[in-house]
């Protein structure tokens, strides 16, 4: 069983920047296929960026050329730069782990999220 836990949020104001990690803990054998997703107050959880175990990246357009995902396999651990942030970024963020690319979303491990606010 993998565990994922995020951290990183915070308030920010627009034009920012802000980097959220992602540390994934458990029985962890090789590279996971781990992303993002956000949920903004009265709206759907919104998928940004998957990285899968080969290292393939795909991107949600509303966050492409301003997000980037990355990781760092020997701390087990994905980050989410996220650069220009805008007051339409607030949300949870959410990152999930699945020790598979062909683990469906709903049965990857999710972590708890953490809040990003932009505002002036």
């Amino acid at each position: 069983q993998v565990q994922v836990v995020e951290s990183g949020g915070g308030l920010v104001q627009p034009g920012g920047s802000l980097r959220l990690s992602c540390a994934a803990s458990g029985s962890i054998s090789g590279r996971l296929a781990m992303g993002w997703y956000r949920q903004a107050p009265g709206k759907q959880r919104e998928f940004l960026a998957h990285i899968s175990t080969g290292g393939n990246i795909n991107y949600a357009d509303a966050v492409k050329g301003r997000f980037t995902i990355s990781r760092d396999d020997a701390k087990n651990t994905l980050y989410l730069q996220m650069n220009s942030l805008r007051p339409e970024d607030t949300a949870v963020y959410y990152c999930y782990g699945a020790t598979s690319d062909f683990v469906p979303r709903g049965l990857a491990s999710w972590g708890q999220g953490t809040q990003v606010t932009v505002s002036s």
